[in-house]
């Protein structure tokens, strides 16, 4: 366990950090404040955070419990919740037409602000940890301190790999992925604690301990399938001189510094896309129920792996790649517009195209086009692509049944991907899911903190609908 630091040290840190930024997003204010270098320590920021939260949510349920916050309508009931407003989600917010925002923080904004491993590059993965946990822009040193703690905190014992080589190489990686995070739960602090009756104000302690230590060893599994099902089992330890993203890069066989710094950004932007996705809600859902993170985040991974969700990345390139295949490399945009309407036709969608809620190209889209136009803008399949964002939408918008017609995150990825030589499609969802347990562990631990309840909708019969709307007609 992390020793704490004492609360008499609180006045000197505030009066050390500097203010560098105030964000103001849907009336709430976020202040992102720069500490200085002498504290470094990611838990003692928790510590002295949480106390001051657990007091705002309290005031909330006091002062505004009863607010109304919409109606529904059976129309939501019947379309899986969709816009319905039912979850706290402390570490992102995504508004229809701006994009994720990381703690008021847009992805540009946190390309600018965030530290890199070097001057200019993309923002490392550690700092949005940072962000998302305590609202606050981290310091380079900062970040360095809890790169160097991650990486102590990457070991992985034998009878977890175990447990993967049990299953079969050819079962998807996902599966694989999933599994041996399960076999990760044997070390769960969280259960160990609530076992030995730990009172639930200090839940959050234990969950921390939980997930950093899974954020920290998702990507030592993750690239352990990876080279199980492609490499021929020939695996890579970790480097401990290299960064979260750069070290995973790494022990998945990759060392290109461009390859390096495009997992850095992968991993950047994938962590958190509010509470309300699947994977997100699972989670989230799970571990309402006081399910241990590792518990949490296999349920969570499972939701990911389906195409609806984390499994369109997958698609996105194989679809493209069935594109070359039938019409050639040097397309058309008249064949490729065929070729669009032919998918369309034929009952399936257009992988990479629409969104649940966004209603305009995902800044995700957006900030991989960008890379790609500074590091690659010669590549082919880069270049259909960009014929796709401009063939796509006007031929969905056409049919009039698409709410959103632009391109989405997955529409990219694969693509950069692919370029630097990770070429297998069905591997791309377990890069997804280390990025993801960023998100759904800080929102853990903040669940814990703020003591969140049990999850526990109410759910009605299409006879009760129907007796309903009908009294509401009648009356």
């Amino acid at each position: 366990m992390v020793f704490f630091k004492a609360f008499s040290m609180l006045s000197s840190r505030l009066r050390s950090r500097a203010t560098v930024q105030r964000s103001n997003l849907s009336n709430s204010v976020r202040w992102l404040q720069m500490q200085s270098s002498s504290d470094l320590d990611l838990h003692s920021q928790l510590r002295e955070l949480i106390p001051e939260q657990q007091e705002r949510l309290k005031k909330l349920k006091t002062d505004y419990g009863k607010v109304q916050l919409g109606n529904i309508t059976v129309d939501m009931v019947l379309s899986g919740m969709r816009g319905m407003t039912g979850l706290l989600w402390e570490t992102s917010l995504l508004d229809p037409d701006e994009g994720i925002r990381f703690r008021g923080l847009s992805i540009p904004e946190c390309q600018q602000v965030l530290p890199a491993a070097k001057p200019g590059g993309e923002p490392l993965p550690e700092g949005l940890l940072w962000l998302l946990l305590t609202g606050k822009v981290p310091s380079k040193e900062q970040v360095d301190t809890l790169s160097k703690e991650l990486r102590n905190r990457a070991t992985v014992k034998d009878y977890v790999y175990k447990t993967i080589d049990a299953l079969p190489v050819s079962t998807h990686p996902m599966t694989q992925f999933a599994t041996g995070v399960m076999a990760l739960q044997v070390e769960s602090e969280f259960q160990k604690a609530y076992d030995n009756g730990i009172h639930k104000s200090k839940y959050w302690e234990p969950t921390y301990e939980d997930s950093l230590n899974l954020i920290a060893r998702v990507p030592l599994i993750a690239s352990y399938v990876y080279r199980r099902v492609y490499k021929g089992g020939k695996f890579i330890p970790v480097d401990h001189t290299l960064d979260y993203g750069a070290n995973f890069s790494h022990m998945l066989g990759f060392d290109n510094p461009q390859m390096q710094e495009l997992m850095r950004l992968y991993i950047t932007i994938h962590s958190d896309h509010e509470g309300g996705n699947v994977s997100a809600h699972t989670g989230h859902l799970v571990a309402s129920a006081l399910s241990d993170p590792y518990l949490s985040f296999a349920a969570a991974l499972n939701g990911l792996a389906g195409p609806l969700h984390g499994l369109a990345n997958q698609e996105v390139l194989l679809w493209i790649k069935s594109v070359i295949e039938e019409c050639g490399e040097n397309v058309t945009k008249e064949q490729l517009k065929d070729y669009v309407w032919k998918t369309l036709n034929g009952g399936k969608v257009v992988p990479g195209f629409g969104h649940g809620v966004l209603r305009k190209t995902d800044p995700r889209y957006t900030c991989q086009r960008e890379f790609a136009l500074k590091h690659l803008p010669d590549d082919p399949l880069f270049q259909l692509v960009s014929k796709l964002y401009e063939v796509v939408p006007p031929i969905l918008t056409e049919l009039g049944k698409v709410k959103n017609p632009w391109p989405n995150v997955d529409a990219h990825s694969g693509v950069l991907l692919n370029h630097y030589g990770l070429t297998e499609a069905r591997y791309y969802t377990v890069l997804f899911g280390v990025s993801r347990s960023i998100g759904i562990c800080s929102q853990l631990i903040w669940d814990r903190a703020l003591g969140l309840p049990l999850e526990r909708p109410k759910s009605v019969t299409m006879e009760w609908l129907e007796n309903h709307c009908k009294k509401a007609f009648s009356s």
